[in-house]
């Protein structure tokens, strides 16, 4: 909190709100801002512990960076002093050293949702007050819904029944973005303009706080969606820049700035141009997100201290990068690795939008096959993704096609330093969900009992376990629809069982039943993995751990087909009754089994 005695100067603001003593890094970066703030000739304290180190005055002359040493400070509250001014600022007690923090790993199952999009809360208000012309209209599906994070909160149970253990938001910081003329707002959250408050539609830090605790509680873990490569347009930072280099700005012909060409293999191209490069990392990701200059070092301690501030604030167990590749690759090793050094148990996923495994591989800590090291421990598996999308509307092959294609992604898993720590998924926002616009459960069955069982850390995207649908093709909300019950009024409830249709019933029952045998499975979480090229259309793949096997068996045509037991007696053994976890019904190894149509068995014993 910042309080300030009554004088000539006036600060608006200073970020961190407040800081922790106890950091490994005890250095904390203060941005001050308040109308002509620069030219301000000293700045001192005299709190024991705490000194400063320098001031750094910036392009902007309302902005100044004071840098300060806390390493012997004490909680309390410190008095800065401007001049003659006292201002008071708010040093804490850190609740836990940095290595208790323990992020998600393949144990765990993340279940990604938009805040805007699942439940609304009890007492939620329609219009706050001070922020920019929006609307809450569900009938549209560009604007926003009212979903908040009370909503997620009252449903936490339904999260433990259906078996998932880790929670990712899509961001929840302010996106104080006016609803345009064409009728979309930033309800998905990716143009932050305040990087310390959460969306006042959303509620305030005290209710993510309470979220977080009360998931703790029930064993679920809370991912923090970030976004570091680009704000929001109505951010101050693009008004007032605090210096000339803080946004990328480059020169067009009309003045402005460069869009960014999408394009991601100039920045691990060992023959990429220049000019490529920069129109990858230095464009603007859309005009309404300025692209920040993470080569600046003074915005990179601000956006390094902002992932500290906000663990220690709230309790977030993970963060998921949005965009990672569009960023200066140097500024977010330096983020990553100091991020590791204070949290060396922590997670952080990047969203790395390739499709090649050797591109994807190469952004994960201690890759052999990138110059710099990222320090980023997971990575997304977009070509699972990629191949799934394929492979579920194709014939399995003797080759190529069909889940021959999960086969001949899964074989370069030797360029990822840790296979165990790549993210996998069937869908997520920005695509299509898996079943388009139909509702093929036999196929959604067979993807997920693939994502479940192999050596990946799963995401599920909500909805998913219901037989939600959608597509891209018209506009994003329709992949973003409500989940059937979270809002007033609505007059089906997909959160109890009661409320569901027989199919979805069968869909999350079916579902649950699997995630629940994951948890704490010693099989999927250290066990050895062994897959076989598919044969006949069947594709199996096999975990062990000590002693212990598990068997995906899948089908991968639409006729009814075989598998040949003989050509999998290493994993099998002398195994002959085993259970299927998916149906409890229990099957003979001692001969061929005979297999269904698209038809998926997890066998265990």
């Amino acid at each position: 909190m910042l309080t300030m005695s009554a004088a000539k100067i006036k600060i608006d603001r200073i970020e961190p709100t407040d800081w922790f003593v106890g950091m490994k890094n005890p250095t904390v970066q203060l941005m001050v801002y308040g109308q002509g703030i620069r030219d301000v000739k000293d700045v001192t304290t005299d709190y024991p512990g705490a000194r400063i180190d320098s001031l750094v005055r910036l392009d902007s002359p309302n902005y100044l960076l004071i840098y300060m040493n806390l390493r012997n400070a004490q909680p309390g509250t410190m008095t800065l002093k401007f001049d003659k001014q006292k201002v008071e600022y708010q040093l804490k007690q850190r609740e836990m050293k940095g290595y208790k923090r323990m992020g998600f790993t393949n144990a765990d199952v993340l279940y990604m949702l938009m805040p805007d999009r699942f439940a609304q809360g009890a007492g939620h208000n329609p219009q706050v007050k001070g922020m920019r012309s929006y609307k809450e209209d569900r009938t549209q599906p560009s604007l926003r819904h009212g979903g908040d994070l009370n909503g997620i909160r009252e449903h936490l149970d339904y999260f433990c029944d259906l078996g998932v253990t880790a929670l990712w938001l899509t961001p929840v910081l302010e996106n104080d973005s006016p609803d345009n003329e064409n009728g979309f707002s930033t309800y998905h959250g990716y143009a932050t303009t305040n990087y310390y408050r959460v969306d006042p539609r959303f509620g305030t830090n005290d209710d993510y706080r309470r979220l977080c605790d009360e998931a703790h509680a029930k064993g679920l873990k809370v991912v923090m969606d970030m976004i570091f490569n680009h704000s929001g347009l109505e951010h101050p930072w693009t008004s007032d820049m605090p210096s000339k280099d803080w946004l990328n700005l480059e020169p067009t012909p009309g003045g402005g700035f460069h869009l960014t060409s999408y394009k991601l293999t100039p920045v691990l191209d060992p023959y990429a141009s220049k000019v490529d490069l920069r129109e990858t990392v230095d464009g603007w990701f859309v005009t309404t997100m300025p692209d920040l200059n993470q080569r600046n070092p003074h915005l990179m301690t601000y956006l390094i201290q902002n992932s500290k501030w906000w663990i220690e604030t709230v309790g977030i167990d993970g963060i998921r990068m949005d965009t990672y590749p569009y960023a200066d690759a140097d500024g977010m090793a330096r983020w990553m690795k100091e991020l590791d050094d204070e949290y060396p148990n922590f997670n952080t996923v990047g969203e790395t939008w390739v499709t090649e495994p050797a591109y994807t591989a190469a952004w994960q800590k201690d890759s052999k096959l990138s110059d710099t090291n990222s320090y980023l421990k997971t990575v997304m598996d977009f070509s699972f993704f990629d191949k799934l999308s394929q492979a579920k509307n194709e014939e399995t092959d003797a080759w190529w096609n069909g889940l021959n294609r999960l086969y001949n992604s899964f074989v370069y898993d030797y360029l990822y330093p840790n296979p165990s720590s790549v993210m996998a998924f069937i869908d997520n926002h920005d695509t299509d969900r898996f079943l388009g616009n139909g509702c093929d459960s036999q196929m959604l069955k067979q993807a997920l009992a693939l994502l479940l069982t192999v050596n990946r850390i799963p995401q599920l995207y909500y909805g998913t376990e219901i037989l939600m649908n959608g597509t891209k093709e018209v506009t994003d909300g329709n992949v973003r629809k409500d989940f059937p019950g979270g809002f007033p009024g609505d007059p089906h409830n997909a959160f109890t069982k009661e409320g569901r249709t027989k199919a979805e019933q069968q869909m999350f029952q079916w579902l649950s039943r699997l995630l629940h045998w994951r948890q704490n499975n010693d099989i999927i979480i250290r066990g050895t993995q062994t897959q076989f090229i598919p044969y006949e259309g069947v594709y199996v793949i096999a975990r062990q751990y000590q002693g212990k096997v598990s068997l995906t068996v899948l089908n991968g045509t639409t006729k009814p087909a075989v598998m040949k037991v003989a050509r999998y007696q290493e994993v099998i053994g002398s195994a002959t009754r085993v259970r299927d976890v998916l149906t409890g019904r229990y099957y003979d190894l001692s001969s061929d089994l005979s297999l269904k149509p698209r038809q998926s068995l997890v066998l265990s014993w």
